[in-house]
């Protein structure tokens, strides 16, 4: 025991004695969650807004102001024609465009019904979909109210059937897109920094010579792996604290659940990191190879946890493998706990599976890692 705590003593003193890796774990994480928090959003808003109006009409100056009183919508100008139209929206000066056509008023008036073209540019799909979804809204919110100006004034003493849906938001009332990013990216910091810190750390013994001089002495190879990882755990916790101080006072993040079960996974999860990190830097020979396997399996995990594209929304082959993504079931724990205030058995699998791949990985990085004495 005595060997293990002079080899995590020498670890945090070796850590911070490096001046330039300080900002690395403290300071840039936090101007990164502050950042990542605020730029990273679903949200769709300012949209380019144009239209082609051939009617001219009380009615389709009316449906221009609905788009106009939208905070979605930014209404830019009226075309004259289809061709200037087009040519805007080539050049990206339009997102969205609503070309009403000739007699519009007298047809809706007439025929009580009529149509309206909607051309969206499409590049971003996951934005058009919801710029779709706007304008549908705002025209079917337009024609509600058209169908009782034309019953008023028609002969026809017949009211209007509505039918009105009150919507209950539950976990996030305001709708609030940082509700549900924050905790994502506190999860990507804590596992960015505690792998590529674990994983370029013996690979820079190796670099200035010394692990082959640890490796003649007679420290076990169990002491010596957690003496080295142990700091990167703590790490990694503190990390934890101070992003979630930083979610409640800047964003105000709910947070409904249990803090030491949060604690508890999470300190769990390190364990898987530190597990991959040492498994790599097993097999490297200078930080830089270190740097470049730990950021090639971060991206993809990354990509496939969720945190961005919904898992359900992904193919089969690719939701199969999410079930080996660690981070997928952090991200889950996260925002169950905090958002949803899940207990302990509700994070049950998440938490058995992470154990399991905690002890696996740390289990082959120990196998892998040679010690000569």
């Amino acid at each position: 025991m005595k060997t293990i705590l002079y080899i995590i003593q020498k670890e945090f003193k070796q850590i911070f004695r490096n001046k330039g890796m300080l900002p690395i774990i403290f300071v840039l994480p936090i101007f990164q969650l502050v950042i990542l928090s605020n730029a990273a959003t679903f949200e769709v808003k300012n949209i380019k807004f144009g239209y082609i109006d051939s009617d001219h009409t009380a009615t389709s100056r009316a449906l221009i102001e609905k788009f106009n009183a939208s905070t979605y919508f930014n209404v830019l100008t009226d075309f004259p024609s289809e061709a200037l139209a087009s040519a805007a929206m080539l050049k990206g000066e339009v997102d969205v465009l609503l070309e009403i056509p000739n007699y519009f008023e007298r047809d809706l008036q007439k025929e009580k019904q009529n149509s309206l073209g909607v051309t969206i540019n499409a590049i971003d799909g996951a934005a058009a979909g919801v710029e779709k979804v706007y304008v549908t809204q705002i025209v079917q919110r337009f024609n509600q109210s058209i169908k009782v100006d034309l019953l008023q004034v028609s002969d026809k003493q017949i009211q209007p059937i509505a039918i009105e849906t009150i919507p209950l938001f539950w976990y996030n009332k305001t709708l609030n897109y940082k509700t549900f990013m924050v905790p994502g990216i506190l999860v990507l910091l804590v596992t960015m920094i505690t792998l590529f810190l674990s994983g370029m750390n013996i690979v820079r013994e190796k670099e200035i010579g010394t692990l082959e001089q640890i490796n003649v002495t007679p420290i076990k190879k169990s002491q010596f792996i957690i003496g080295k990882l142990f700091p990167f755990w703590v790490i990694g916790m503190g990390l934890l604290t101070v992003g979630l101080i930083l979610a409640k006072v800047i964003f105000n993040i709910p947070m409904i659940g249990s803090l030491p079960l949060l604690y508890l996974y999470t300190s769990i999860y390190i364990l898987v990191i530190l597990g991959i990190g040492l498994f790599i830097s097993n097999f490297t020979d200078t930080q830089q190879q270190a740097m470049f396997i730990a950021w090639f399996f971060t991206v993809i995990f990354i990509l496939m946890s969720g945190l961005f594209t919904p898992i359900e929304s992904m193919p089969k082959w690719a939701q199969t493998l999410t079930e080996f993504n660690p981070i997928r079931y952090f991200v889950e724990v996260m925002r169950m706990v905090m958002l949803k205030g899940s207990g302990f058995k509700d994070i049950l699998p998440q938490l058995l599976k992470t154990a399991i791949y905690a002890f696996v990985m740390n289990a082959l990085a120990v196998w892998s890692y040679k010690k000569t004495n």
